[in-house]
């Protein structure tokens, strides 16, 4: 991929070195950073090298009354004024063009407009968010409703206590999993993978080490179900849990979607959680849910950058089978000392969701020694 701002847009790091160059530095990193707990192949899954991400954010910049930019952070640490943007995918990049010459002939759309957030399915629908520092009133829904007809683009509009919605808050993602296809709500605002194409990967890749497991899951970290819908079909009964009730919400709404009723979501920490699991404490919130009922064997877990917590950890080592997916090997590796004493690797890893960064997200399956 070339890009006209490389080195000057900070977004992408890694600029520099072909795209394969980047993958065998980060391949060779986590092999030599991990080699005490696997020495194994570790699996690597590429992303496409352009028009990779359905989640983009993007500043506004406002050059007079008729024109304004997109703009993004430098290396500098100042505006970096852009036109097009080589990662994103080919919807958002279309609508970012579309928008930008409908918002600059709207005097009502474009005032006091200080940024658009962008969030695609990748098949054609898109959702823009355009933040203001002003009261969105009746005239700027009446104009926003006439930009999202015209632009074919679904609308929100955030102001400080306000958030308009013009058609609808989501789109609708195609998950394909172990030849079955899933339906997948993703809502503004709430978190969602940026990657689709590497997401799809992530999916095939834990399904492919759950198979062939019996027994009972616990997802810790459930999010809006993206994992939990795709693997749920390969247990007897799952109870995934997640702290955000929007979350909660929406991977609610995908289970009945995609007709899947196997699953028991509840609002809990990862660390409420294991007191519910052990025996520690009871939760209202878990009125009419029979955890004695479970035959767990498997645990799932999809932390924040932090990694698990000290009851997470003694939580997991308690299972037959773990898989732990990760977006930061620094906290990974840490957590890794502690079940490497309980359970061995069988299986490694490594996703590049963040393509021209130092980022990376990774995979790892282990089974009680």
């Amino acid at each position: 991929m070339t890009c006209k701002y490389f080195g000057l847009c900070a977004s992408c790091k890694l600029y520099d070195i072909s795209y394969d160059e980047q993958l065998k530095q980060k391949y060779e990193h986590i092999k030599n950073d991990f080699a005490e707990f696997f020495d194994g192949e570790i699996e690597l899954f590429n992303s496409f090298e352009s028009r990779f991400r359905n989640r983009a954010e993007f500043g506004i910049f406002h050059h007079d009354d008729d024109n304004f930019s997109y703009v993004m952070r430098g290396f500098d640490k100042g505006r970096v004024f852009i036109d097009s943007c080589e990662i994103v995918d080919d919807f958002i990049s279309v609508s970012m063009d579309g928008l930008k010459t409908k918002i600059s002939r709207n005097q009502i759309l474009k005032q006091k407009l200080f940024g658009i957030e962008f969030l695609s399915n990748g098949m054609g629908e898109v959702l823009a968010v355009l933040v203001y520092h002003k009261k969105l009133d009746l005239h700027w829904i009446e104009a926003a409703h006439e930009l999202c007809t015209d632009t074919a683009v679904k609308i929100i509009g955030r102001s400080k206590g306000q958030r308009v919605v013009i058609d609808s808050d989501f789109v609708t993602v195609k998950n394909e999993v172990g030849n079955k296809s899933f339906s997948m709500r993703q809502v503004e605002g709430a978190f969602s993978q940026p990657n689709g194409g590497v997401n799809t990967k992530m999916l095939g890749w834990a399904y492919s080490k759950l198979q062939n497991i019996s027994g009972d899951l616990l997802e810790l970290y459930c999010g809006s179900g993206n994992f939990t819908i795709a693997n749920a079909g390969l247990f007897d009964k799952v109870f995934a849990t997640e702290i955000s009730t929007s979350l909660i919400n929406i991977a609610k709404i995908n289970a009945e979607s995609n007709g899947i009723e196997n699953i028991t979501f509840a609002r809990l920490s990862a660390a409420e959680t294991a007191e519910a699991i052990s025996g520690v404490r009871e939760f209202n919130r878990l009125h009419g849910v029979n955890l004695a009922g479970f035959n767990f064997s498997t645990i799932f877990v999809d932390p924040p950058r932090a990694g698990l917590d000290e009851e997470s950890l003694k939580l997991s080592q308690k299972f037959d089978n773990i898989l732990y997916i990760s977006c930061s090997p620094e906290s990974l590796n840490r957590d890794l000392k502690e079940l490497s004493k309980t359970h061995r690797a069988e299986a490694f890893a490594m996703f590049d969701q963040f393509a021209y960064t130092h980022h990376l997200e990774c995979g790892i399956f282990l089974r009680r020694i």
